[in-house]
């Protein structure tokens, strides 16, 4: 690590680096937004029905023809954005690698586009199952039963879209939104995320499992799964394996869950307030616990985004507290002074545009008015939602069952799982302790 700091700041690493390239297109499209010259994402489909077919029209899109070229328009842009950002990070591959590139990304965009729709028909939509979770289940159906050709795999860049939907994602994280939480909210997040983590590690390591990979797993089950997975992974420098993995396991375990925990809700009669939080608290991924809060109340769905968010705000502080586990314990030599700047070159890059994001647009909203940010975010929140079923088709194609199963010998799996279940019961208890009026009159929301 003595040698990292004799290097000094290596600059290369704002263009060769994925994270940077991640702050560099979501802040272009954030920017876009502010100066009014983004346009909404075509994917942002309405809901429909057989009966109303072209109902699924987005906003701003009359007709069919229109709707058809903004598709084709987006998924250049896309091609544009993401061969610029391959090609100086991994080196120029040839015209074949880049050629291929179109028509791969051009698949990837396709089922996104077919787990829009399939994700926006009522009676598929009543039932939860959002398009970020039709995009995971397509890929997993292609990927498991067909396999995927090895030139389609230049374009499958899980980490790379989530990252960039993620810095995307800091702007929607307003201090207004935050404070609308409370320290309810964020008392909430604290109590689960630090011992369902500690729990989690402590069994990942029980189990056998390395610090490393147990670390990863238990941010996993945690915090919200797939980005702060990705988070960990880049400040622990685990193994990409050991992420994606997490990653896989994270969006399996949440399609159940959809369904499962507000089933329970309504069954044991949880009231709405508390089963929002819990749902915030346990599911790992944002589309599907606002998916479940729906399928109990408006206000169910909006205290569970609310929790969410708050546990979306530690995603950049237990980056920083990993970076520095890592650099101060779990690789220092008996009698080493670890260099502090290796905690900053440990710390995932995309987290500072994500928190670069937020603060811009907490800024902002005092200037312009809610009312101009909240219409600013309606537009780029079109195209975080994009880049994040992008990453979901991403890890549904790069997923096999099999390999799920038997990493590790299963223990990796039971570890996830155990952890899991015990967030949802320790959980469900401090959403009665905070928002069930026990002690205090919950917020009213």
């Amino acid at each position: 690590m003595a040698e990292v700091a004799k290097k000094g700041i290596d600059w290369s690493s704002l263009w060769k680096k994925e994270d940077w390239w991640a702050c560099w297109i979501g802040g272009f499209v954030l920017i876009l937004g502010i100066a009014g010259i983004l346009y909404r994402s075509p994917t942002a489909l309405k809901t429909w029905t057989f009966a109303a077919p072209l109902k699924f029209l987005p906003k701003g899109i009359d007709t069919v023809g229109e709707f058809i070229l903004l598709l084709l328009l987006t998924w250049l842009i896309l091609f544009l954005l993401t061969s610029i950002g391959l090609i100086v990070m991994r080196g120029w591959k040839g015209w074949g690698a880049q050629l291929l590139h179109l028509p791969g990304l051009g698949i990837i965009f396709g089922l996104v586009v077919i787990a829009f729709f399939a994700g926006t028909f009522k009676p598929i939509k009543d039932l939860g199952l959002v398009p970020v979770l039709w995009a995971l289940i397509l890929g997993l159906l292609i990927s498991n039963i067909f396999g995927i050709p090895k030139w389609l795999k230049y374009s499958i860049n899980t980490e790379f879209y989530i990252k960039c939907g993620l810095v995307m994602l800091g702007a929607e994280i307003l201090f207004s939104t935050i404070i609308k939480a409370g320290a309810v909210g964020m008392g909430q997040a604290l109590a689960v995320v630090l011992v369902v983590w500690l729990v989690a590690y402590w069994l990942g390591r029980r189990f056998g499992i390395e610090e490393r990979f147990s670390g990863v797993l238990a941010t996993g089950v945690s915090i919200c799964g797939v980005s702060a997975s990705i988070a960990a992974g880049g400040a622990l420098r685990g193994d990409p394996k050991h992420v994606a993995y997490t990653v896989s396991w994270v969006l399996v375990i949440a399609i159940p869950m959809l369904f499962f925990l507000p089933l329970c809700a309504k069954a044991f009669g949880i009231s709405e307030v508390v089963a929002g939080a819990w749902f915030g608290g346990t599911i790992d991924t944002t589309a599907a616990v606002v998916a479940a809060g729906e399928l109990i109340g408006p206000k169910a769905m909006t205290v569970a985004a609310l929790v969410k968010m708050a546990q979306n705000v530690l995603i950049g502080f237990t980056a920083f507290v990993l970076a520095c586990w890592a650099v101060l314990a779990l690789e220092r030599r008996p009698g080493e002074r670890p260099p502090i700047a290796e905690i900053w070159w440990r710390f995932p890059k995309f987290i500072v545009g994500f928190i670069v994001a937020s603060i811009l647009f907490s800024l902002l909203e005092p200037y312009i008015g809610h009312k101009a940010v909240k219409g600013i975010l309606g537009i780029t929140k079109t195209w975080r939602v994009l880049w994040f079923v992008m990453a979901f088709i991403s890890i549904g194609l790069d997923t096999r069952f099999k390999e799920l199963l038997v990493v590790g010998g299963g223990r990796p799996a039971l570890v996830f799982i155990l952890a899991q279940i015990f967030n949802i019961f320790w959980t469900l208890g401090i959403c009665y302790l905070l928002w069930g009026g026990i002690f205090f009159a919950p917020p009213k929301i």
